[in-house]
């Protein structure tokens, strides 16, 4: 259960998915960043995708960013910025070193440096998806209802059926797979456990209905499965 692999990294989308979602960001981008260079757009949508299908990522990888964005699609017409917590989704893993503390600090900055050199200057603007990613570590509870939703969007595969959230929890741990079982496990139960003494743990009513009794169920069994192989 959850325990290293050689599973492949990177992303298994085909071609024509790719451009999909290439012709997507470069939309988004030009539609709140900047609508005067489309080549730029497509140029940081290139430099996104190379640090998602980076050799040591199993699970931050692009088809997390898709998966993300499926789930966006479901709930966007019930925020209130749709358009800066899909651009967060797109930055909110691009800088991911396993066990290191500002991945989504410098993800934020990877934004802000891209916006900045792409013409943005609707500060506002770069504010808003600044704080929606660094909500995206997990730290304290969002506050705001875009926050709300780029926290459940990110953790939504919490609630997908067993196999798939157990598949997802093996790419994890193999992205750590400089750490012993013994260093990895006690810090993943107690984050499991910070997620389960939520009073919910979707801050959403859309996503508490459409996933919250399948995410306390299978964190519930992950734990006990875990202490039976002696992890607290």
């Amino acid at each position: 259960m959850f325990q290293q692999s050689n599973l492949p990294c990177g992303s298994t989308t085909r071609f024509d998915e790719q451009n999909e979602l290439k012709i997507r960001f470069a939309a988004l981008w030009m539609r709140r960043v900047n609508a005067d260079k489309p080549a730029v757009a497509e140029a940081i949508h290139d430099r996104l995708v190379d640090f998602y299908n980076q050799t040591h990522r199993h699970y931050h990888t692009l088809e997390h960013i898709r998966h993300c964005l499926r789930e966006f699609d479901r709930a966007a017409t019930l925020m209130d910025d749709p358009g800066a917590v899909e651009m967060a989704i797109w930055f909110h893993d691009a800088i991911y070193e396993p066990g290191a503390k500002d991945n989504e600090q410098r993800s934020a900055e990877l934004f802000q440096k891209c916006s900045n050199a792409s013409g943005c200057t609707n500060a506002i603007l770069q504010q808003h998806i600044h704080d929606l990613i660094m909500i995206t570590t997990h730290r304290e509870p969002p506050s705001q209802r875009d926050e709300q939703f780029i926290v459940d969007i990110d953790l939504s595969s919490f609630g997908l059926p067993w196999d798939q959230f157990e598949s997802d929890g093996r790419r994890i741990r193999a992205e750590c797979a400089d750490m012993s079982d013994d260093e990895y496990y006690p810090g993943h139960v107690r984050f499991l456990q910070a997620l389960r003494e939520r009073p919910t743990f979707f801050f959403t009513a859309f996503f508490q209905k459409r996933y919250e009794r399948a995410a306390r169920e299978n964190i519930e069994r992950l734990i006990t499965d875990l202490r039976m192989r002696g992890y607290y």
